[in-house]
């Protein structure tokens, strides 16, 4: 089983250049074994040579690895201290945001901080960059639909300027999907661009071995600007921020020194 999942990590790795190394095993190994048991595989292997052939199950892969979660305000409490506290003082500096969204999954953490972002400037003035390494959810973030129960910790002011109801699923308007790009990128091997204002990068280091977070956060460092902020999920708090040039700013917040 070892020597049959080492292989696999090679052979994915040349195909599609996403290194699996980097990812924890037992979890990584845990998700994609269920996902070929489903299928009817018995090895990785075998399943690594079904991919080959077919798009779709290659493309449900990258679903299961990308660990798709997510929904607008979530952990509500943190978006609002970026709204009353951190948003304030970077506009303060620089009326002009760059901000990115680090594996933005389908699209809600990106359109969440646009509409925070629609308290203090015209839609017109908003640019949030959003990136994912998966094409599915990128689709789906493009389109803007959304499942009633992503929008639980949505506040009833923005459901009201920004979605719409169309049966069982809402859309988010086309003024506030403008404020968006989304781009496919591949944190653990693309270059990083910047320097931002702002990056969120929330709920997706966890997956990742000590080693590769460690060059994630140098990497995530070197983007920002010197007083730029870093808003990482609520599992992840960064115990030694210095080493990356990085302070505390707010809980699961971290300004650039």
């Amino acid at each position: 089983m070892a020597q049959d999942y080492h292989e696999f990590i090679i052979n994915i790795k040349r195909n599609t250049g996403i290194d699996l190394s980097l990812y924890k095993e037992a979890q990584m190994k845990r998700r994609l074994i269920s996902l070929y048991e489903k299928k009817g595989f018995k090895s990785f292997g075998e399943f690594y040579h079904a991919m080959n052939s077919d798009k779709e199950l290659l493309n449900e892969f990258l679903d299961r690895m990308t660990i798709n979660v997510s929904e607008f305000y979530r952990n509500a409490k943190r978006w609002e201290v970026l709204e009353n506290g951190i948003l304030p003082a970077l506009l303060n500096q620089n009326r002009s945001l760059k901000i990115w969204s680090a594996a933005c999954s389908t699209g809600e953490e990106p359109y969440t901080i646009a509409m925070n972002l629609s308290k203090f400037l015209p839609l017109s003035q908003i640019k949030v960059f959003a990136t994912d390494i998966d094409e599915n959810a990128l689709a789906r973030a493009k389109m803007g639909i959304y499942p009633e129960r992503s929008l639980n910790e949505v506040p009833e002011e923005m459901k009201q300027k920004f979605f719409s109801r169309d049966g069982n699923v809402f859309k988010i308007s086309e003024n506030l999907k403008k404020t968006v790009v989304f781009k496919r990128h591949n944190l653990l091997a693309d270059n990083f661009l910047g320097p931002y204002d702002l990056i969120l990068c929330r709920n997706v280091l966890i997956y990742f071995t000590e080693e590769a977070k460690d060059g994630l956060y140098q990497k995530f460092s070197g983007a920002l600007k010197k007083g730029g902020i870093f808003f990482v999920g609520s599992t992840e708090q960064i115990f030694n921020p210095g080493r990356y040039q990085l302070e505390s700013a707010e809980t699961f917040f971290y300004r650039k020194l």
